[in-house]
């Protein structure tokens, strides 16, 4: 029975009860008040049982969800931290891919410069061997020319 529905009944039980003439006191039925002790003193335990398992339970709720915040908390560290380490990861490849990239140019520089002096040195050695075969065309031509001249007569 419920602690509350008692004291409603005690109070009632009081109320109807006969008041003695210039006191404050009244005159109450014994049975009934005892039986009204008795059910109280079944149910003050219940009550208070009832209590405690509520306390228990909400500091079990309480106790579940301090440690789903901590859980969370963690979590959130933990993906705070990988997001902090992906960025210096993401920080130092771009740092290398820069490295790489001004390495590259610097390799292809040097890399056309070193072709352009090929190609130099290489259209030089050609320009003298085509001069040299030039040379000998041209004294080719001018040896045949004057071998298939007419003769000349001789000068008197």
């Amino acid at each position: 029975m419920d602690i509350l529905h008692l004291i409603d009944r005690l109070e009632e039980l009081f109320n109807e009860s006969r008041p003695i003439p210039f006191t404050h006191n009244v005159i109450v039925d014994e049975d009934r008040m005892l039986d009204l002790i008795d059910q109280m003193r079944v149910a003050i335990p219940d009550e208070v049982k009832k209590a405690q398992q509520l306390l228990a339970q909400r500091d079990r709720i309480l106790a579940q969800a301090q440690e789903e915040v901590n859980r969370t908390l963690a979590l959130a560290r933990e993906k705070s931290e990988q997001l902090v380490e992906r960025d210096s990861i993401v920080e130092a490849a771009k740092t290398r891919s820069d490295q790489i990239i001004e390495q590259a140019h610097q390799d292809i520089l040097e890399i056309r410069k070193d072709a352009d002096a090929y190609v130099l040195e290489t259209l030089t050695r050609l320009e003298m061997e085509m001069d040299r075969a030039l040379t000998q065309i041209r004294n080719g031509i001018h040896l045949i020319q004057q071998e298939n001249a007419p003769a000349s007569p001789p000068p008197p």
